[in-house]
C-alpha cells in the first residue's frame, strides 16, 4: 500500500482529497482499471469520506476516473488516439478564444501585458541550455501567456469550456513539459513553440482572426508532436507522471 501523501501548508479537507487522488493515481499508486477503495483513500490522506466522494465524482468529470456499478470509481486508461483527440479539441478551443479577441479587440495596455510576458520567456529560452533547470519556469511563463490569451476573449463561455478540456490527462498545453529535457532537440521544440506565440500574438493586435485560428490550432499540435516523442523515448516515459495510464500501440 502507498505511503500517506506529505501535504504542504494546511489545504482544506476537499482539495487535499482532489490533489491527493490526483496524485496518486499519476504516481502509479493505482492502476488503469482499478477500483478506488474509499476506506483506503480516507486512511492515505487523512480526511473525511465526505471529501473523498466529492474528489471521486469531480475526477471522473475531469475524464481521470469511471464510475463503476454498482457504486464507486475506477481508474481510466487512455489510448494515443483518445490523448490526440483531447489535445484537437482543447486546440479547438484555445483557437476560438484567438478568434474572438481578434474580432473583439484588446486593449494595447493587454497585449503589452502578452508581449513582455513574451519577452521573458525569449529571455528565458536565450539563456538555456539542454537539460531540465529551465522547465519550471518556462512551464510558469507558458501557463501565464495561455491564461491570457484565453481571458483576451472576453468569453466566460469559452474559458470554461476549456478549463475542462484542459483538465483531461494529457491534454494541456505543459502536459510534456516536465519530462522534454530528457527528449533530444527539445529546446528547438520551445523555440518553435515561442515563434508560434508571437505569431499569435500579432494576428491578435492586427485584429486578424482568419490568421489567427489556424495559427494556435497548428501550435496545440506541438503538443501531440511531444506525445509521439515521449511515447518513442523510453527514458522520458519512466519519468512521465500518469505513463502508466496511456494504452501504447503494439
Amino acid at each position: 500500500m502507498a505511503q500517506p501523501i506529505p501535504l504542504q501548508k494546511d489545504p482544506s479537507q476537499a482539495d487535499r482529497a482532489l490533489l491527493g487522488i490526483r496524485d496518486l493515481v499519476f504516481r502509479g499508486e493505482f492502476k488503469a482499471g482499478e477500483r478506488l477503495p474509499e476506506l483506503a483513500l480516507v486512511e492515505l490522506l487523512g480526511v473525511s469520506r465526505t471529501p473523498i466522494r466529492a474528489a471521486l465524482q469531480a475526477l471522473a468529470e475531469e475524464g481521470l476516473l469511471e464510475a463503476s456499478q454498482p457504486t464507486g470509481y475506477t481508474v481510466r486508461g487512455f489510448s494515443e488516439t483518445e490523448i490526440a483527440d483531447a489535445i484537437e479539441v482543447r486546440g479547438t478551443l484555445e483557437a476560438l478564444a484567438a478568434r474572438m479577441a481578434a474580432e473583439r479587440g484588446v486593449s494595447g495596455s493587454y497585449l503589452a501585458a502578452m508581449s513582455d510576458c513574451l519577452d521573458r520567456i525569449e529571455e528565458l529560452l536565450a539563456k538555456a541550455k539542454p537539460g531540465r533547470d529551465f522547465l519550471a519556469q518556462y512551464s510558469q511563463l507558458n501557463n501565464q501567456f495561455h491564461e491570457m490569451l484565453v481571458a483576451a476573449s472576453g468569453s466566460e463561455i469559452v474559458a470554461r469550456a476549456l478549463a475542462r478540456a484542459s483538465s483531461l490527462p494529457f491534454a494541456g498545453h505543459n502536459a510534456f513539459v516536465s519530462i522534454q529535457g530528457r527528449i533530444p532537440g527539445s529546446l528547438e521544440i520551445f523555440r518553435a513553440a515561442q515563434r508560434q506565440h508571437r505569431e499569435i500574438l500579432e494576428a491578435i493586435e492586427a485584429r486578424s482572426s482568419a490568421r489567427v485560428e489556424p495559427l494556435v490550432k497548428e501550435h496545440a499540435r506541438i503538443a501531440h508532436k511531444n506525445l509521439q516523442l515521449v511515447l518513442q523515448n523510453n527514458e522520458a516515459m519512466k519519468n512521465l507522471p500518469g505513463a502508466p495510464l496511456i494504452r501504447r500501440r503494439p
